[in-house]
This record gives C-alpha cells, structure tokens and sequence, in this order.
C-alpha cells in the first residue's frame, strides 16, 4: 500500500504487558508482530499497521479504533475465548451493527459490520 499524506498509517497503543496482547490479537485476529525489543513490538495484518508500547502507567484511549468483520457473532466469540471483555453488546447503527470490547492491556475497540 503507497503511503499518503494526511492519511492515517500507523496505530500506536500502549499495553503493560505485551506477551498478552499479542496472544490476544494472534489469536482473534490472526495479526502478525515484530517485536523491536522489551519495550515495542509491531503488528500488520489488521488492515493498517501499528505497534504497542510497553507502559505502566493507566491505560487512556483518546481515539476509538473500529475494526471491521463480517460475522459479529464468531468475532465475538474469538474476543470472549482470548479473554476480551464485551464492554457494549452488539447494537445496531446506520449502515450496519458493532460491538465494543476492551483488550486485555484496557484498550477499547469496537468490531462493525455490514451485514
């Protein structure tokens, strides 16, 4: 994919523990990491890249990242299954129906879908 100015390309997160996040996305989403030491690693695979910082302090978000999936019932089940908590059940929107869930480092994320 060619970058572009003003467009987004990279998602940064921080996690205190970043063996449990990756075990986490590996497993429901099926993202790939390249660990750049102790204290970072990278994803791809998730439609855009991005890293997780290890942090202690609390977790923060500041911007709500939506991931999208075409079968909300199986995501959902994945998130459960890799210990995912469901903070907003599956509601309807214009344009489709999400979920929310918090991961295991206190992000909060949502999945949508069209159908």
């Amino acid at each position: 994919m060619k970058t572009k100015d003003n467009h987004i390309n990279y998602i940064e997160f921080k996690a205190k523990d970043l063996e449990r996040v990756k075990e986490f996305y590996t497993k429901s989403f099926n993202w790939t990491f390249t660990d750049y030491g102790p204290e970072y690693t990278a994803f791809s695979e998730s439609g855009l890249d991005g890293g997780f910082e290890k942090d202690e302090s609390k977790i923060v978000n500041g911007a709500l990242i939506v991931l999208y999936h075409k079968n909300l019932d199986l995501i959902k089940s994945k998130i459960i299954e890799s210990n995912g908590i469901i903070s907003k059940d599956i509601f309807p929107f214009p344009g489709g129906r999400r979920f929310h869930f918090i991961d295991p480092a206190g992000n909060e994320l949502a999945v949508w879908s069209d159908k």
